[in-house]
């Protein structure tokens, strides 16, 4: 037990040590509110899309197709929790319609990009690689879709303008376009070699550190906004919740023991920044979004640990 818990601790704390020097940079004033804006672009804007294109042209796909157990033990579990998290802020927390949206959201939107590419891919190595970057592919459009459509329900219905302005969001989200580029790539037979090859993979290499550093500073910024007792709330859904479900579905559902650990790995994640971002357009429980994403990540240091224990990662 001792040594597994001691390989877990490897995978683990680096991570948790690079946000740790990320929000030590912000904290002391080392880096400023420009260096984190930037290095936040550079991560979602090029870093992680070209690491998802070098890895997906380069990916050994299933011989046997797409598991579909995968796809629903992960999003019957979110969406759970987000109509448990809506149900707690309505009759618990007596929120209204538009806060209750944005406090289920943030419990079932996870931080992928930020803290789900480094520890999963360290966590099960280049076998995770393919799962993960699926997941991500359809995970953001379709936590995002419900959710802008259940708020921009609570007033007059959802508009064809509001749906234009989403489809068209997303069309230009650079980590859906890192996806297309390595599906298409993937398709053709095309993989970056030579000097193309080794810009890619450099690009590629810087990906998770930028990553978790990003994700110190943005913690640093957000940091603890009030609103606790949701927060907590919230915390759990995330944390305990979501992948206590898809822990239970992958059991029972078809599929690889690889995706199966990464579809739990990715539903015990801590909120993901998106959910403040959308709070934020709202201007509806923004304080609760903002205090869950610091509160889970911190809390994740530790549920994280308990989650690969469980799966036998180590």
């Amino acid at each position: 037990m001792i040594g597994r818990l001691a390989d877990i601790a490897f995978i683990v704390l680096p991570i948790f040590a690079l946000i740790g020097v990320g929000y030590l940079a912000g904290w002391t004033k080392h880096l400023g509110e420009r260096a984190a804006d930037g290095l936040s672009e550079y991560v979602f804007g090029l870093a992680v899309p070209v690491l998802i294109f070098k890895t997906l042209s380069e990916a050994k796909l299933p011989a046997d197709g797409q598991p579909w157990g995968y796809w629903i033990a992960y999003f019957t579990g979110a969406f759970i929790v987000f109509a448990i998290g809506f149900l707690l802020a309505v009759r618990v927390f007596r929120r209204s319609h538009l806060e209750a949206v944005m406090q289920g959201f943030t419990g079932a939107q996870a931080n992928t990009v930020f803290v789900g590419v480094p520890i999963i891919l360290k966590a099960f190595g280049e076998a995770g690689a393919v799962p993960l970057f699926l997941l991500i592919a359809i995970h953001l459009p379709i936590m995002t879709t419900a959710a802008t459509i259940l708020a921009e329900g609570a007033e007059s219905g959802v508009s064809r303008a509001t749906l234009i302005r989403l489809g068209k969001a997303l069309a230009r989200n650079p980590i859906l376009i890192g996806i297309y580029a390595g599906a298409i790539a993937k398709l053709t037979g095309f993989q970056a070699t030579g000097v193309s090859g080794q810009v890619v993979g450099m690009v590629a290499a810087s990906s998770v550190p930028c990553a978790l550093v990003s994700m110190g500073l943005a913690l640093r910024r957000y940091g603890f906004a009030g609103d606790l007792a949701a927060s907590l709330t919230i915390s759990t859904l995330k944390l305990v919740v979501h992948p206590l479900l898809v822990f239970g579905l992958t059991r029972v559902l078809p599929m690889p023991p690889v995706w199966a650990g990464v579809a739990v790995v990715f539903a015990a994640m801590p909120c993901g920044v998106n959910a403040y971002l959308l709070a934020s357009h709202y201007r509806a429980g923004v304080a609760s979004a903002a205090s869950s994403v610091s509160l889970s990540t911190l809390i994740s240091l530790f549920t994280i640990t308990i989650w690969l224990y469980v799966l036998g990662v180590g």
